[in-house]
């Protein structure tokens, strides 16, 4: 009777768990892996509308934006880091608590009691946007939360990496996080310089030149270190310079990052928009020219047609 219990309650937590959920593990390992397929990375969280699922928009960069991924089986969620004027990191994108709260002010004049008084605003925000019962989270939460289910993307905002890498290390959360800086052709490779060596890390190329011709050379010597960056995210640039970063990040081995969102950061290359109308004009065309981590406000869009492509599969 004892082991029959225990077989039906271990069949009852399998249930339980999310349909589409995330192993940061394997998700590391392929994002190791430029022939691992498409990197799929949500904006702020899964913030927008998910349709297929029958869900509604939820805040940007909170708990609901991070469980939304975690089920919807989104590789990575991208988020942001501040620090507020008690000293503890929090997550947010802007500099001031405007745009998604009831509140007003700069979180670094904010004590975190003041900003947990708070309640975020539905999706991107706004004085337009409802009001929700989520709130700010610390970054010890978001990792807590994502343990297991995503990894994180943490986007730096402010002179804070050695608190932020700490904070990681304590939660243990070395091995799915990607923490990311910028660095140019006078930079020393990063990737081996305290505290970036620590943790997976990517770099976005600092470009000299409007037409990114640069970016090959910037490449080449961030990966000349004995710890090497795990992507390279592109600044904007134009579709005509691609070729060059392409060609480079396969002879180097590593993976390409481009963000859709907005207008598209690829100019030429196609926004989200443009992609919900033709995903593989856009998403598509992407890959095929060697980037392999796409980030977007539309996940769940991108996970579709991922799967409906086959390029969750090695290159």
């Amino acid at each position: 009777m004892t082991k029959a219990f225990l077989a039906m309650a271990a069949l009852a937590c399998a249930a339980a768990a999310p349909l589409h959920a995330t192993d940061t593990q394997d998700t590391m390992r392929r994002i190791r892996d430029p022939q691992g397929g498409l990197i799929v990375i949500a904006h702020r969280g899964c913030h927008e509308p998910a349709p297929w699922h029958g869900w509604g928009s939820a805040p940007e960069n909170s708990a609901l934006a991070l469980q939304r991924c975690a089920e919807m089986g989104v590789d990575v969620m991208e988020t942001d880091v501040h620090k507020t004027r008690d000293g503890f990191l929090v997550i947010m994108h802007d500099d001031t608590v405007d745009r998604m709260t009831e509140g007003k002010g700069a979180i670094e004049k904010l004590t975190l009691a003041q900003i947990k008084a708070l309640h975020l605003r539905d999706n991107e925000g706004g004085t337009d946007a409802a009001l929700t019962d989520q709130t700010m989270l610390t970054l010890d939460e978001m990792l807590a939360m994502a343990k297991g289910r995503i990894v994180l993307n943490l986007d730096v905002k402010a002179m804070i990496y050695p608190e932020v890498v700490d904070a990681v290390m304590r939660a243990g959360a070395q091995d799915r996080v990607i923490v990311k800086t910028f660095g140019g052709l006078g930079s020393a490779p990063l990737a081996a310089i305290a505290p970036f060596d620590k943790v997976p890390f990517a770099v976005i190329p600092m470009s000299a030149d409007e037409r990114g011709l640069d970016i090959p050379e910037v490449m080449r010597r961030q990966m000349a270190g004995p710890r090497k960056p795990v992507a390279f995210e592109l600044p904007l640039l134009q579709l005509s310079a691609l070729p060059a970063i392409g060609e480079q990040a396969q002879k180097l081995t590593v993976r390409l990052w481009v963000n859709t969102l907005f207008k598209g950061f690829v100019i030429g290359g196609g926004s989200d928009v443009d992609a919900l109308r033709k995903p593989d004009a856009v998403w598509g065309d992407l890959y095929r020219r060697g980037v392999t981590m796409i980030q977007t406000d539309d996940p769940e869009a991108m996970l579709r047609f991922r799967e409906a492509a086959h390029l969750g599969l090695k290159r």
